[in-house]
């Protein structure tokens, strides 16, 4: 029995795996969506979310299996409740994504940002993209030193966030207020994004040293929903 568990728990972290790297794919998309205004590109993250949905509940069901069947204990149970967890911010991750892509396909064929926004929008997403491959890697190796990376490169995607607020709000903005609201929108998806993979590394690390480094991102608030982009 024994044995049999200790396949179901690295068949759990293959589908992590497997998850993260459908997130890779989408933010990958979702980014160079939001910079060349690809309409196309947009659709597709769209129309593939569900996938990352479907992939998300579908291992849910299996470690709800494992904790019936197998009843595990201690650390065996904590990595089985951590998984339902990082299966959830993953599939936030996806959402997050999707969100962005519907930004640049609502605003198609112009551009969603201001030129005089774009560069930053650009770093952050290159930092996006850069902690979704980190985060896969991490999942798939527990290499405690992508955490350490991940989390330098999620405060330079907050610090890109700050930027982005105190351009809107600053007195030479001159933006439409439909603007406005895809910017302020868009850089909280960028935010969220990376927020969500910095709590699933909290999480990785815990159970590797069973240090508390704050492994429970409760405290942050869940995926905003995509508000409609104002006329």
């Amino acid at each position: 029995m024994r044995d049999v568990f200790q396949q179901e728990l690295a068949e759990v972290q293959e589908r992590l795996v497997d998850i993260a790297g459908h997130v890779v794919v989408s933010i990958e998309s979702a980014v160079r969506a939001f910079g060349d205004s690809n309409v196309q590109l947009a659709e597709q993250v769209i129309a593939t979310d569900p996938v990352i949905d479907d992939k998300a509940a579908s291992l849910d069901e299996l470690v709800i299996n494992i904790i019936a069947r197998q009843s595990p204990v201690a650390r065996d149970l904590r990595i089985v409740v951590s998984a339902l967890r990082i299966s959830a911010s993953l599939e936030r991750m996806g959402d997050l994504a999707r969100h962005i892509a519907l930004l640049a396909r609502y605003r198609f064929p112009m551009q969603v940002v201001p030129e005089s926004l774009q560069p930053t929008f650009a770093e952050m997403g290159r930092q996006d993209i850069e902690i979704a491959k980190m985060l896969r890697d991490l999942l798939e190796t527990q290499d405690l030193t992508l955490a350490e990376r991940l989390q330098t490169a999620d405060d330079r995607v907050d610090e890109l966030h700050r930027d982005v607020f105190s351009h809107v709000l600053g007195t030479e903005w001159q933006g439409a207020p439909h603007t406005t609201v895809d910017a302020t929108l868009a850089s909280r998806y960028h935010e969220r994004f990376a927020d969500h993979a910095v709590g699933i590394a909290k999480k990785v690390q815990y159970l590797a040293t069973g240090d508390w480094v704050g492994a429970d991102d409760d405290h942050a608030e869940g995926t905003p929903e995509p508000v409609q982009p104002a006329e």
